[in-house]
C-alpha cells in the first residue's frame, strides 16, 4: 500500500542521493549488502537486549539507505536482473533478523508467549508474501496488491518497536506495551495479505491452465541399447 503511495514523493528525494552516491565509487550492490548487513547486526543485537528505540532508529537509517540502490540503479541507467535477485534475497534476509531479533526479546526478556506468536507469523507470513509474487511473475502470472506490502511491515514493526521503547525508558504507559497490539494488527494483516496474493494469481489469466510436461521420448538421440545375439 505504501509502496504504491510513496513512490513518487520518494523518488524525487532518492533520485538526487542516488546520483550522489555514484560519484563516490560505490555500486547499487555495494549499497545494498551495506544497508542488510548494518540492519541485521543491529537486529539481532539491539533487539534481544531490548534497546527497541535505538534499534528501531538505526534499521529504519539504513532501511532507507538501502533504498538508495534503486535510485543509482536508475541512474546509470538501469540495474541488472543479478541485482535484482541480491536486493530481494537482502531484503528477505532483513525481515527475517528483524522479526527473529524481535522474537528472541519477546521470550527471553518479555517470557510472552502470545508476542512470541503474533511475531513468529509475521516472519513466516512477511516471507510468504513476497515469495507467492516472485513465484508468480516467474510463471508468468500476477500476484500483485494486498494489504500489506514491505514498506507497510516496516513501518508498523519499527514504529511499533520504537514507541514502546521511548515509552518503557520514559514510564509513558500508553506507549510501553504498544509493540502488543502492532505486532497483532500486522499478524493478522499479513495472513489476509497471503490469501489475497493467492487469490490474485488465481484469477491471473491461465493460471489454471494445465502444465504439460515436454515429451522426452521423442528426442532424437541415438538407442544405445544393443540387442542380444
Amino acid at each position: 500500500m505504501l509502496s504504491i503511495l510513496g513512490r513518487a514523493p520518494m523518488s524525487k528525494v532518492t533520485a538526487p542521493l542516488g546520483r550522489a552516491l555514484n560519484s563516490t565509487g560505490l555500486t547499487p550492490n555495494s549499497v545494498t549488502l551495506i544497508g542488510t548487513v548494518i540492519t541485521v547486526a543491529a537486529a539481532v543485537t539491539m533487539f534481544p537486549a531490548g534497546y527497541l528505540w535505538w534499534g528501531s532508529i538505526v534499521i529504519t537509517l539504513f532501511v532507507l539507505f538501502d533504498m538508495l540502490d534503486g535510485a543509482m540503479a536508475r541512474a546509470r541507467g538501469g540495474g541488472t536482473k543479478y541485482g535484482a535477485v541480491l536486493d530481494a534475497t537482502c531484503d528477505r534476509v532483513a525481515d527475517g533478523a528483524i522479526f527473529g531479533g524481535l522474537a528472541w526479546w519477546a521470550v527471553y526478556s518479555e517470557e510472552n508467549k502470545l508476542l512470541l506468536i503474533a511475531t513468529l507469523i509475521c516472519l513466516v507470513t512477511s516471507q510468504v508474501i513476497s515469495y507467492a509474487k516472485a513465484r508468480a511473475e516467474a510463471s508468468g502470472l500476477s500476484a500483485d496488491g494486498g494489504w500489506i506490502e514491505r514498506p507497510d511491515r516496516l513501518v508498523i514493526v519499527l514504529v511499533g518497536a520504537g514507541f514502546t521503547g521511548v515509552g518503557r525508558h520514559y514510564d509513558v504507559p500508553w506507549l510501553d506495551s504498544l509493540i502488543y497490539p502492532a505486532m497483532w494488527i500486522l499478524a493478522i494483516l499479513s495472513v489476509v495479505t497471503v490469501f489475497q496474493r493467492v487469490l490474485a494469481v488465481r484469477r491471473s489469466e491461465g493460471a489454471r491452465d494445465i502444465i504439460v510436461k515436454p515429451d522426452t521420448s521423442q528426442t532424437g538421440e541415438p538407442d544405445t541399447k544393443t540387442e542380444s545375439p
